[in-house]
């Protein structure tokens, strides 16, 4: 039960998220089914979190970067490009491998996608990259499991 709480845990958690989890959990041994599940359940949550508060967020991290004098991230960068270039579809779709989840739901929403759209979106791409690694896991793990 604790390994199952682990992968919602970790997957809710920014740069950790599914691309790592769902692998690492199928690997432990844990069910396809579940581990892609908790995975989903556990990233969504924390992207719509995130959406909620957005504003808050967005200003939290202007001050921020402000007394720091700092300026955007690589990954922000990236995902302005991606948003400007493709649009809302295509950084929901590409962000849980190029720039995260929560990052590029944030991007979106800083470049004015409505947040509706956004969670759509977010929760389309989470489901087919938890659906994608798992399969992709368990089948390659049942490969080498089978070939022993």
């Amino acid at each position: 039960m604790l390994d199952y709480f682990l992968v919602f845990l970790g997957a809710a958690i920014p740069w950790i998220e599914i691309a790592l989890v769902i692998p690492l959990g199928i690997i432990r041994g844990l069910s396809p089914f579940w581990v892609m599940t908790l995975a989903f359940v556990g990233n969504m949550a924390t992207v719509l979190l995130l959406i909620l508060g957005f504003q808050q967020i967005k200003n939290w991290i202007e001050r921020r970067n402000r007394k720091k004098g700092k300026g955007e991230s690589k990954r922000q960068q990236r995902g302005e490009k991606i948003m400007n270039t493709y649009g809302l579809p295509v950084l929901a779709l590409a962000g849980p491998i190029l720039i995260g989840t929560h990052i590029a739901a944030f991007i979106g929403l800083v470049f004015g996608a409505n947040k509706v759209n956004t969670a759509i979106w977010s929760a389309i791409s989470i489901a087919l990259w938890c659906l994608l690694f798992g399969v992709l896991t368990a089948m390659g793990f049942d490969f080498f499991v089978n070939r022993s």
